[in-house]
């Protein structure tokens, strides 16, 4: 199983932006499909988006995150844009089952890492 680790979270104002990482460790990534997911207080777990041969973003992160990869860094990046309030939660990744899209959603096969903080507030 790999061991995926978050970072790159914080304090942003509203309208900010951050750039969250994942990188694998003691294994590639390169083959697998890694989903975000974040956990705000008293609400569910999310997905946002995922990454595969191609990307997949849930409605409430259309327009607003990209993530992409870079396999030579064994990371997957999350950058989000015009963050507002409503961003504020845990943000996890996890390697997700294929295919990630519209029709099967992102679907977790590991609980992810710790997670990463982002807050959004002036």
């Amino acid at each position: 199983q790999v061991q995926l680790v978050e970072s790159g979270g914080g304090l942003v104002q509203p309208g900010g932006s951050l750039r969250l990482s994942c990188t694998a460790i003691g294994s590639s990534l390169k083959y697998l499909a890694i989903g975000w997911f974040r956990q705000a207080p008293g609400k569910e777990r999310e997905g946002i988006s995922c990454i595969s041969g191609t990307t997949y973003y849930a409605d409430s992160a259309k327009g607003r995150f990209t993530t992409s990869r870079d396999n030579d860094k064994n990371t997957v990046y999350l950058q989000g844009n015009n963050l507002q309030p409503e961003d504020t939660a845990v943000y996890y990744c996890a390697a997700v089952e294929f295919p990630c899209n519209s029709h099967y959603g992102i679907r977790p096969l590991t609980d992810g890492g710790q997670g990463t903080q982002v807050t959004v507030s002036s």
